[in-house]
This record gives structure tokens, C-alpha cells and sequence, in this order.
């Protein structure tokens, strides 16, 4: 079958048997497609309807020197489904600042700031005792929240040393959380 004479048509004189040849041929292996690429069998059908939407009106634009048939309608499919995960992303993040918008500030009670304070106190006298080293890197790490490549970048150690440093620390500080209690 000679797609490059298909989409032509297409683009050329408007030829819905050649657009149905296209349609009977790549729908069912873009919807596959999508479906194997994590999306539900709904939204793949609902994108390979789109996806052959565009193919129809823009088919004009389609460049054999660029890419095959299959390529370009593919492509189409792929940028049609990142375009719907983008949107929804925006919908979550629109959703989630419009709920924000409501929430009713609370305010801890004495009791709860003060238990806080103790506990910042105790984790301030743990981190003391820890070694310099390991508590340059919990700082690092925890304070700072930089990651492990860049503390072991920045302090000219490898990354094994780095996360041997933060695990040894951490073991080290439950010890000293545990003594004070």
C-alpha cells in the first residue's frame, strides 16, 4: 500500500476512501499503541478519533522528505495524548489551589507548639553530637535539601560516601533520640 499516495489524496482532492484506507489500517495499532503506552482504552479510543481528525485536516501539510505515514500519524497521536496529560495536570493543579483558597487556617494549641519546641530542642542536641562530617551532611541533605550528587559535588566526596554518611547519621541520631526519652 503506497501511503504517501493516500495521504496526497487526502490533502490533494479531499478522497475519504483513501482516508478510510488510512483509518482501517493505522486506527486500531495507534489506539494499541496508546494503550500500551499507559492509557486507558477510553481515552485511547477518544485520541486515535482526534489524532485521525487532524490527519484529515492537515494532511496538506505532511512532508514524505520529513518522516514515513506511519511517523507523522503517530506523532500526531503522541502530541495529542501528552497534550491531555498536560491539561490535566493544569485541571489538578487549578482544582487544587481552588480548594486551598478555602481552607481555614489553624492555629496549634500552646500545648502542641510548646511539645514542638522540646522536640526541636532534642534534635538540636542529637545533631550536635553527631560528628562533623555526618552532620554536614544531614545538614546538607535535610536543612538545605540538597540533593546527594550535588552535597557529594560540592564537598568533594563520592556519592557513596555521601548516602553511607546520611544513613550511618541517622542510625546515629535514633540512638541519641532514643537515650533521651
Amino acid at each position: 500500500m503506497d501511503w504517501n499516495d493516500l495521504i496526497s489524496r487526502v490533502a490533494n482532492h479531499g478522497d475519504r476512501d483513501a482516508f478510510a484506507r488510512l483509518f482501517e489500517h493505522f486506527a486500531p495499532r495507534v489506539k494499541g499503541f496508546l494503550i500500551q503506552t499507559g492509557s486507558d482504552p477510553e481515552t485511547a479510543e477518544d485520541i486515535a478519533q482526534t489524532t485521525f481528525v487532524a490527519v484529515w485536516r492537515k494532511a496538506g501539510q505532511f512532508d514524505p522528505a520529513t518522516a514515513g505515514v506511519a511517523a507523522w500519524i503517530f506523532t500526531i497521536a503522541r502530541n495529542r495524548r501528552i497534550d491531555i496529560a498536560r491539561r490535566a495536570v493544569r485541571h489538578d493543579r487549578a482544582f487544587q489551589s481552588s480548594e486551598t483558597a478555602y481552607e481555614v487556617e489553624t492555629v496549634d494549641s500552646p500545648e502542641a507548639i510548646h511539645a514542638r519546641n522540646e522536640d526541636v530542642t532534642r534534635i538540636a542536641k542529637a545533631l550536635a553530637r553527631l560528628s562533623e562530617e555526618q552532620s554536614t551532611v544531614v545538614r546538607l541533605s535535610f536543612i538545605e535539601e540538597r540533593a546527594h550528587g550535588e552535597i557529594a559535588s560540592l564537598l568533594g566526596i563520592p556519592l557513596g560516601t555521601v548516602k553511607s554518611r546520611i544513613r550511618l547519621a541517622m542510625n546515629r541520631l535514633r540512638e541519641l533520640l532514643d537515650e533521651q526519652k
